[in-house]
């Protein structure tokens, strides 16, 4: 099937004819699933779900790729680059410390990495204490993966990114679980037989796309490992990104922002509730915040 997840030969040559699509390189951060018992809120540790990363031109996918590749070259580096490990000195990068002699002048390159590559920044980011106080009362023993709301929106936001272009959307999360994968396939699969899983009429708001807008845009999902230099991009976007909304974004979401490549900065005034990063169910921390 044509928006399945192999192709035949007939289908790739259909593909073949359409515009170059967008590539949605997407990774995940914090935990998809709510929990039992009520979350509790605490405003000096942000607890978050996000699905996010950048959107790639086809054709530049090239240029992504270079830069890495020149980043990793000029460090030595033969193992990908990982947000966490990176903000930590971890792992594979416990030679990155703050204060040493290597930190400054490699988050410098990596910084220009990232701000000169041709990506725009996309992501739905959910807060989830707010989550559970906005809907545990109400749908106590039906409260979705978090999973669920955040793909549907964020897939839907880079969808709509793609038809202003007149291209269609691949969508390439990161490898995870088996269990995992399997629910984003049919959350996938379920934009393009029902479209999105909310009430109309709240929604309605946001002009969201409807199942057949996502098959006329929706061409291929598969997952890609940490290993995919785009994957690794995603992953560095991702995290500033997500903090933003808890005021944790710092110089890099800064940097990206002056660089032009957040989706935010792409768009006007009034296309960034429908068609930028979405920020769900943050009351709690607007509330605490001076």
């Amino acid at each position: 099937m044509r928006h399945g997840f192999s192709q035949s030969t007939h289908q790739h040559a259909i593909i073949s004819q359409m515009p170059a699509p967008v590539h949605f390189y997407m990774d995940d951060s914090g935990t998809r699933i709510p929990d039992r018992s009520p979350t509790p809120f605490d405003p000096k540790r942000p607890n978050h779900f996000a699905l996010g990363g950048v959107l790639v031109l086809e054709e530049d996918e090239v240029k992504v790729r270079a830069a890495h590749t020149q980043l990793s070259d000029k460090w030595g580096l033969t193992y990908p680059l990982h947000s966490v490990d990176i903000r930590a000195g971890a792992k594979d990068f416990s030679w990155l410390r703050r204060g040493s002699a290597d930190y400054d002048a490699f988050m410098r390159d990596m910084t220009r990495m990232l701000t000169t590559i041709p990506v725009t920044a996309l992501a739905c980011v959910m807060d989830r204490p707010g989550y559970d106080r906005r809907y545990r009362e109400t749908y106590p023993r039906k409260m979705w993966h978090l999973c669920r709301t955040v793909f549907s929106i964020v897939v839907e936001r880079a969808a709509k990114f793609s038809r202003d272009l007149g291209r269609p959307l691949r969508v390439f999360p990161e490898k995870s679980a088996k269990d995992d994968e399997g629910r984003i396939k049919r959350y996938y699969a379920d934009l393009i037989t029902q479209g999105l899983p909310f009430n109309t009429n709240t929604s309605s708001a946001y002009a969201p796309l409807c199942a057949q807008e996502f098959r006329d845009t929706l061409i291929e999902l598969r997952f890609k490992a940490k290993t995919s230099p785009p994957m690794q991009v995603a992953d560095l976007y991702l995290w500033p990104v997500a903090m933003h909304r808890y005021g944790r974004g710092g110089r890099p979401y800064e940097k990206f922002s002056e660089a032009g490549t957040l989706i935010e900065t792409q768009l006007t005034l009034d296309q960034i509730a429908s068609r930028g990063t979405k920020y769900s169910c943050f009351e709690l921390v607007d509330q605490a915040q001076p």
